[in-house]
C-alpha cells in the first residue's frame, strides 16, 4: 500500500480507503463487515470513510464493532453529515443544531473521542453558509473534529465557502469527495483545478462505477446472482444507469488493457483514478475480505500515456464530464 497526503495537509491517508455506504449494515452482516474491515487493515489500508446516513445510522456501529481494539492512532477515521437521519426537519442539512448533534452522536456511535476528517454530505442551499462553516470551525477546536472537507459540491460553492473561511480565520476545507471514475468526470474541467490551486485533495468514491468497470455485467446477460445490480438494498436503482448495453459494451473492451498489464479490471479502474494527482484517496467497498486483498493491489500502478489513451479510446462518448452534474438536492434533502 502507498500512502499520498490529504490535500496539503500533513496528514497522510492509503491510496485505497475503505467504504462502508452500502454494504455495513445492509448488504453484509456485522460479522462479515468485521472480517472485511480485518483484511483492509492487514493489507495496509488506514482510511476508513462513513457517514451518519449509511444503512440508517447501523453503518457508523458496525465500522466501530469492526475497529475495536485498533490503536486509534493507526487508522484515519471519516464520516459525514447532511442527509436525514430522522423524520424532524431539524434532522437534517448543515444547520448548527443539526451538524452538532450529528458530530455527538457519530462520534457515540463510532465509539470515538474525535473524527479525522468531517464532511458536508452535500450543500444545503437552506442554510446560510456562514453558519455551516462556523459550526465547521467550532468543532475543530472543540477537538471533536482535525479536518474537514465535503462531498459533491461545485466549484462556485467551494470558492464561496473557502472566500468565508479565510475573511474570518476558520479552518479551511482539506478535501473533497466526488464521484469519479472512467465513466463519470464531472469534476475534470472545473472542481479538480480549483482544488489543486487551493491544497484540496479528492477522496473519491464509486470508481469502479458501482461495480459496473469490474466486468462483470455482461451485454445481454442477466446480472449475477446476488450482485449490487439484484440486491435492492444495496443500490440497485442507482446502478441501473450503468446498465445499459452500449456501457457494459465498451466496458468489456476494457479487458484486453487490463490482461495485457496482467491486471484485474477492477484494479484498473482504481489505478485509473489514482493517476490523477489532486486525488488523495480512492474509497472501495467490499462483501467479502477476497474482494479487499484484491482491490489493495491497485495502490502503486502507472499506468503510461498509452494505456490511458486506450482506455479513453475504448468508452469513447460514454464519459459524463457536464460539471452542472455535480449538484445537491434543492429543496434541501
Amino acid at each position: 500500500m502507498e500512502y499520498r497526503r490529504l490535500g496539503n495537509t500533513g496528514m497522510y491517508v492509503s491510496e485505497i480507503s475503505y467504504g462502508n455506504w452500502i454494504t455495513h449494515g445492509s448488504q453484509v452482516e456485522t460479522e462479515a463487515a468485521v472480517k472485511c474491515v480485518r483484511e483492509a487493515l492487514n493489507q495496509g489500508i488506514t482510511t476508513f470513510d462513513t457517514a451518519d446516513v449509511y444503512a440508517g445510522t447501523k453503518a457508523e456501529v458496525v465500522l466501530a464493532k469492526a475497529l475495536k481494539g485498533v490503536r486509534r492512532e493507526s487508522y484515519e477515521l471519516f464520516t459525514k453529515v447532511y442527509w436525514p437521519t430522522g423524520t424532524g426537519k431539524n434532522d437534517r442539512g448543515l444547520s448548527r443544531k443539526h451538524i452538532m448533534e450529528s458530530c455527538d452522536a457519530s462520534l457515540k456511535r463510532l465509539k470515538t473521542d474525535h473524527i479525522d476528517l468531517y464532511q458536508a454530505h452535500r450543500f444545503d442551499v437552506e442554510t446560510p453558509l456562514e453558519e455551516t462553516l462556523s459550526a465547521f470551525d467550532d468543532l475543530i477546536r472543540q477537538g471533536k473534529v482535525s479536518y474537514i472537507g465535503f462531498s459533491e459540491w461545485n466549484a462556485k460553492q467551494i470558492s464561496d465557502a473557502l472566500k468565508i473561511q479565510d475573511a474570518r480565520g476558520y479552518n479551511r476545507f482539506v478535501s473533497s469527495q466526488p464521484q469519479y471514475s472512467a465513466l463519470w468526470r464531472v469534476i475534470e474541467s472545473e472542481v479538480v483545478p480549483l482544488s489543486k490551486k487551493e491544497g484540496i485533495g479528492q477522496i473519491v468514491w464509486s470508481p469502479m462505477a458501482q461495480g459496473i468497470l469490474t466486468g462483470k455485467y455482461l451485454p445481454g446477460k442477466k446480472a449475477p446472482a446476488g450482485s449490487r445490480a439484484t440486491d435492492k438494498k444495496s443500490g440497485a436503482d442507482f446502478i441501473s444507469r450503468w446498465m445499459p448495453e452500449e456501457v457494459l459494451t465498451a466496458v468489456q473492451k476494457l479487458k484486453p488493457i487490463a490482461d495485457g498489464l496482467d491486471i484485474s479490471m477492477s484494479q484498473l479502474a482504481l489505478a485509473w483514478v489514482l493517476q490523477n494527482s489532486n486525488v488523495s484517496s480512492a474509497i472501495m467497498g467490499a462483501t467479502k475480505p477476497s474482494q479487499v486483498k484484491e482491490n489493495v493491489k491497485a495502490s502503486g500502478i502507472k499506468l503510461s500515456a498509452d494505456v490511458m489513451q486506450a482506455i479513453d479510446n475504448a468508452l469513447g462518448k460514454l464519459p459524463e464530464r457536464d460539471p452542472k452534474k455535480n449538484e445537491s438536492p434543492n429543496p434541501r434533502a
